[in-house]
């Protein structure tokens, strides 16, 4: 799945659902202190975010369910009643997210499928491909950009060593799955870049073809504007 485009398939459950229909169907939920109306709706084709929300529904209704003395049976129902809430909440947010992709992408798309190296140095790069357009009455025009982070791997004097040496073995594969991680959110941040310099009306004729980014200077890592690569434009 991707990081910052809702899937097809997700998207076609999304648009199967009335908020409406699924609000009456949460409070049929509660009257029948079980989740069995639920199942007419594509909920388990919306994606992580909504499944775990109906889940922690299903989990608040299973307790009301089953609380007995008059004080339990209260608290769980207003829990449960709150999950059905928040799991409206999240289909019509889902909703709002995909009404946006669709309007952004009139004028442009990133791509964000992006597979990580089969091995990792302290040199990680990520390249962002996108398309765009001036309007919906152009063609479109494609383009990349490639995120360059040197990764600073050294040791965190702050923390107290650990009681043991780790075996050579052991070393190498902490490193590669610490540059996974490095790689994985420079990768984050590099989509939520060129996103957000479309959004605020950037246009692709004016993205370079390389980018250094730039760490905090006091924890040597990522943070929200290292991938900004228009910030210091005049």
């Amino acid at each position: 799945m991707g990081d910052i485009n809702i899937p097809r398939s997700e998207q076609d459950a999304l648009r199967s659902i009335d908020s409406e229909v699924l609000r009456e169907l949460l409070e049929q939920c509660l009257r029948d202190e079980r989740p069995s109306a639920l199942r007419e709706l594509r909920l388990d084709g919306c994606g992580l975010f909504i499944s775990t929300k109906r889940h922690a529904f299903e989990r608040a209704l299973d307790a009301y369910g089953k609380a007995k003395a008059d004080k339990k049976r209260a608290e769980t129902l207003r829990d449960a009643r709150s999950a059905g809430n928040t799991l409206l909440d999240a289909v019509q947010q889902m909703q709002h997210r995909m009404a946006t992709e669709a309007e952004e992408g009139e004028r442009f798309y990133i791509d964000d499928l992006i597979r990580p190296p089969h091995a990792f140095s302290t040199q990680l790069s990520v390249r962002v491909s996108y398309r765009w357009r001036p309007s919906p009455a152009e063609p479109w025009v494609h383009g990349d950009i490639t995120f360059l982070y040197d990764v600073d791997l050294r040791p965190d004097y702050t923390r107290p060593p650990p009681a043991r040496k780790p075996s050579a073995a052991r070393q190498a594969q902490e490193r590669q799955e610490a540059l996974y991680r490095e790689w994985e959110h420079l990768k984050d941040q590099a989509l939520f870049s060129v996103r957000d310099y479309f959004r605020d009306g950037g246009t692709g004729a004016d993205i370079p073809k390389t980018f250094q980014v730039k760490p905090n200077p006091y924890t040597r890592g990522l943070n929200n504007f290292s991938a900004r690569f228009w910030a210091d434009r005049p």
